[in-house]
């Protein structure tokens, strides 16, 4: 058996619609609101989270955030300071005596450094994570949509449905708050 779709679907009769309509606090006619989806300038900024200096800032970061840095400082300081206390014998020449000013300059530098590496990696943490939000929410309005027009197929009361869906939206949120009874 074959079924022509209806192209000309009017959101302003469909009572599935209307619900989704809805859900912003609204019923406008509008389904979804336009700032819920990337700006041009976000789209462009997520389309360029690979680029050279974020690839460097990720290396940087995962450099410095293992045992192979922490013994390669170990192995820096000791020599530095077995050479500037006079340790090295004859090898030794001393150019930074205590209290090692120099050593503090360029280990305060190696910090300013790393801790902006770190938050540029961070910043392209949350730009990836803004991404998949986006894509959850997409995703979940798809499948609401879906789901009340298959429910409005069946011939569900949609209201009754969205009643006991905040029900239970109530029961989650005094749940999790934990004020309230947990079964």
């Amino acid at each position: 058996m074959e079924t022509e779709t209806d192209h000309s679907h009017d959101p302003a009769t469909c009572e599935a619609c209307r619900v989704i309509d809805r859900f912003d606090g609204v019923e406008d006619g509008q389904i979804g609101k336009t700032e819920h989806y990337l700006t041009k300038h976000e789209r462009w900024l997520t389309s360029k989270l690979m680029a050279a200096q974020d690839h460097a800032a990720d290396g940087i970061t995962t450099f410095a955030g293992s045992m192979k840095f922490v013994y390669l400082h170990i192995v820096w300081f000791g020599v530095w300071i077995a050479l500037n206390v006079g340790l090295m014998g004859t090898l030794g020449h001393p150019f930074d005596k205590f209290p090692f000013g120099l050593l503090t300059m360029i280990v305060s530098l190696e910090a300013i450094f790393l801790s902006t590496f770190v938050m540029v990696s961070q910043n392209r943490q949350a730009a990836r994570q803004d991404v998949r939000t986006q894509l959850d929410f997409e995703n979940n309005i798809r499948s609401e949509i879906w789901s009340i027009h298959i429910g409005e197929a069946l011939g569900l009361d949609l209201a009754h449905v969205e009643g006991v869906v905040q029900q239970a939206l109530d029961g989650a949120a005094i749940t999790m708050s934990g004020h309230g009874p947990t079964k």
